[in-house]
């Protein structure tokens, strides 16, 4: 009896932890959305005119700032300190949304998008959750996969800046929509079967994949349903 009850024991407290962890997760996620919604508006407030003079510089800068939280919220995830790092993170992230929703609400309809980007996203979140912590099915086999997709996604992303073609770039947000979407099924998966025990790394994970289809999302409906003034 002693033999079999032990296992029990752990898988009980295994799962226990599981739950822990993915309820922290989305209560850490649902705080980031406090400094992102100011750091959006203090970035609609901005004068983004270096962005326009040199695009990839401004491209290449962002992505080297946005890297070098990540690696600071890494590096103290396991303090208090990764918990402010997380939310300096998404501080700065809501502010470099400045650009693209200075564009959009200069659009007539512009206020609707940015609602119904934010509205997609939550929707495409809460059912992609809801099927990978309900059904509790293991997404880590796409993990090689997603990883692939994101690199072609980044190298199309800096050819594109060369090259600028509309199309190229409505494919590439198309793509990206579906790979972040496939990427909340794997990383709730991880937290879910034990893969990502620190509540830091995954919620910043999540983050990362609801930001990225809010805005390809919202870049999307601007293309074909935005209306000029």
């Amino acid at each position: 009896m002693e033999y079999q009850s032990q296992p029990a024991t752990q898988f009980g407290t295994a799962v226990t932890e599981q739950n822990k962890v993915l309820r922290n997760t989305y209560m850490m996620l649902a705080l980031t959305m406090i400094p992102t919604v100011i750091g959006a508006f203090i970035g609609m407030s901005i004068n983004f005119s270096f962005m326009a003079l040199h695009p990839i510089i401004f491209s290449l800068l962002m992505f080297a700032v946005m890297m070098g939280l990540m690696f600071a919220v890494g590096a103290l995830r396991n303090s208090v300190w990764g918990i402010v790092a997380l939310l300096g993170f998404t501080f700065v992230a809501g502010v470099l949304l400045g650009p693209i929703l200075q564009v959009a609400l200069h659009l007539k309809n512009g206020a609707q998008l940015v609602g119904m980007a934010a509205g997609g996203t939550g929707i495409i979140f809460g059912s992609l959750a809801t099927i990978a912590t309900v059904t509790k099915k293991d997404f880590s086999f796409m993990g090689k996969f997603l990883f692939i997709g994101v690199i072609l996604l980044i190298i199309a992303s800096l050819a594109n800046m060369f090259f600028a073609i509309p199309a190229l770039a409505l494919t590439i947000s198309a793509i990206a929509v579906l790979i972040f979407s496939a990427y909340i099924l794997y990383d709730i998966s991880q937290i879910v079967h034990g893969g990502e025990t620190n509540y830091v790394m995954a919620t910043m994970g999540l983050y990362l994949d609801i930001y990225n289809i809010f805005v390809n999302l919202l870049s999307l409906l601007m293309a074909f349903s935005g209306e000029k003034e």
